[in-house]
């Protein structure tokens, strides 16, 4: 039996919505990102105004991304994010990459390479989004997203590509 207890990794979580008060929606989950078992909120990036991605018609989008530090192992910490999700009536069945009332990604945990039916670490598509990446890089400008390279290198690249420069802006403190 050991006795060895459980180490503090970083989880960096994306956050958006754009439903039914998006701002609000926002701003609640990053206070109960902060009330997660076993785990303690360390930083949140600005709020950002994105373009949608998907379906058209939608409305813009407010992102941030978070810095939780935890205790839990990666699926457990995913559970946490869901019923998170699931108390702002997260609609599911909706077409993908369509309109939500809160989106929580778990985007990178310590330097996990997982593929699981419903978590895949890195998130597959972090080197395709300024709406994660700009927000990120205000926080971990340095991290390593495991296989794929630094935030700032990253960052750079989608903006020098055609594909990554979707309407974007900072909109404000993420402060709840």
């Amino acid at each position: 039996m050991s006795n060895a207890r459980p180490r503090w990794s970083p989880a960096y979580v994306g956050i958006g919505s754009n439903l039914d008060s998006p701002l609000d929606h926002v701003r609640k989950a990053i206070t109960e990102l902060a009330e997660l078992p076993n785990s303690a909120l360390q930083r949140v990036s600005n709020l950002y105004r994105s373009a949608p991605i998907g379906p058209p018609g939608q409305d813009d989008y407010i992102n941030a991304v978070a810095i939780v530090l935890t205790k839990n192992e990666p699926q457990d910490f995913l559970v946490g994010l869901r019923k998170i999700e699931d108390r702002h009536c997260r609609d599911r069945s909706v077409e993908r990459w369509g309109p939500r009332t809160l989106d929580l990604d778990l985007l990178v945990f310590a330097g996990v390479r997982t593929e699981t039916t419903d978590l895949l670490l890195p998130h597959p598509r972090i080197a395709e989004r300024n709406f994660v990446l700009l927000p990120l890089a205000e926080l971990a400008p340095d991290l390593m997203v495991p296989g794929v390279g630094t935030v700032t290198k990253l960052a750079r690249s989608l903006a020098e590509s055609d594909a990554g420069n979707p309407r974007i802006e900072k909109i404000s403190s993420s402060n709840p």
